[in-house]
């Protein structure tokens, strides 16, 4: 199927030792085009598909309340690895490995880590079984590699949207990182969370680029929406309902912080916290997120108002300076 590795024994195995009867396919933005091929093997298995059209996030991200709504069986949550201990509805996590050839894309690498002696080497899940070679490859042309293993994800290697602890357990060792994958987020998320010199070996286009740059404007952009938020007095402390994203006692804490700074502090919660969602709040000052960190980040001149993550409000509060903040990393909640 167009180059991912569905595991098609392991699901049709899987709805056939629950007797699932109704199954809910989950899966994010990039491989909903194979929804089709994938909803009418889960009918060959006697089941009824029914395919979530809503974004998918991540692997916080699991449809339970829509799988309890629709009756489901069981959910297939398709492009990440477990992170969600336990859900009502039984749960099966296909990783969607690609066989992508990653070659062409390391080759081009090669030219812009010249300066670089020791490289760390990250990766999504989807290319997790490509390591290897990529180490390899490297090797074979004098470099020393170095893959971070935190013990906090599954692999070696592997990074989420909002861990980065595998490369930031090997930072201080390494010269500069390299991410095996397409697009810049999870590229843009090592090196802010590392403060070193990140590039990508993208496979699906066959190119290699830095990423350095956009880290450090985008760092400007936070600086810039933290003073942005200084003179708020009314702040809306954001709480994520999806599974993985719910940090009630983070979001009470900051409320905490906020009051004693002098400042009105609102909870609001939801499963989708938008934009649009917020602007029916005119007389919110600034936003406070404790549920996925990247909703402050990649998006936010689309808020209304300053959106911080919880290291920043805690700069805001003067609990810690923003040089400190940049060390421990936008991202630990």
């Amino acid at each position: 199927m167009l180059g991912f590795d569905f595991e098609l024994d392991k699901l049709k195995q899987e709805i056939t030792r629950l007797g699932a009867k109704r199954v809910l396919l989950q899966m994010p933005q990039g491989l909903k085009p194979q929804a089709l091929q994938l909803a009418q093997l889960v009918t060959s298995c006697d089941a009824l598909p029914i395919v979530l059209v809503d974004p998918c996030y991540g692997a916080c991200d699991i449809a339970q309340s829509e799988a309890e709504g629709l009756a489901a069986d069981l959910i297939i949550h398709i492009g990440h690895t477990q992170m969600v201990n336990q859900t009502k509805t039984p749960t099966l996590y296909i990783k969607a490995h690609t066989n992508l050839p990653i070659t062409s894309a390391l080759k081009q690498a090669l030219p812009l880590l010249l300066n670089y002696n020791t490289i760390g080497l990250t990766t999504s899940i989807q290319h997790i079984e490509t390591l290897p070679s990529a180490k390899q490859l490297l090797l074979e042309h004098g470099k020393a590699v170095l893959i971070g293993d935190a013990d906090q994800l599954l692999y070696a290697g592997q990074l989420l949207g909002c861990n980065y602890s595998n490369a930031k357990s090997i930072a201080n060792q390494v010269d500069a990182f390299l991410f095996i994958g397409g697009g810049i987020f999870h590229a843009l998320g090592v090196a802010l969370a590392t403060n070193k010199p990140t590039l990508i070996a993208d496979p699906y286009d066959n190119q290699a680029y830095p990423i350095t740059n956009q880290a450090q404007r985008l760092l400007q952009q936070r600086y810039a929406n933290l003073q942005a938020a200084k003179d708020a007095k009314t702040i809306g402390i954001l709480v994520g309902l999806k599974l993985g994203q719910t940090h009630l006692l983070q979001a009470l804490n900051a409320k905490t912080t906020a009051e004693k700074s002098g400042r009105f502090a609102l909870l609001l919660a939801g499963r989708e916290l938008t934009p649009e969602a917020l602007m029916d709040f005119p007389h919110i000052d600034a936003y406070i997120n404790t549920a996925c960190p990247r909703i402050s980040l990649d998006t936010p001149n689309k808020f209304p108002k300053p959106i911080l993550t919880l290291n920043e409000f805690r700069v805001l509060c003067g609990e810690i300076s923003w040089t400190d903040m940049l060390k421990k990393g936008l991202f630990e909640n």
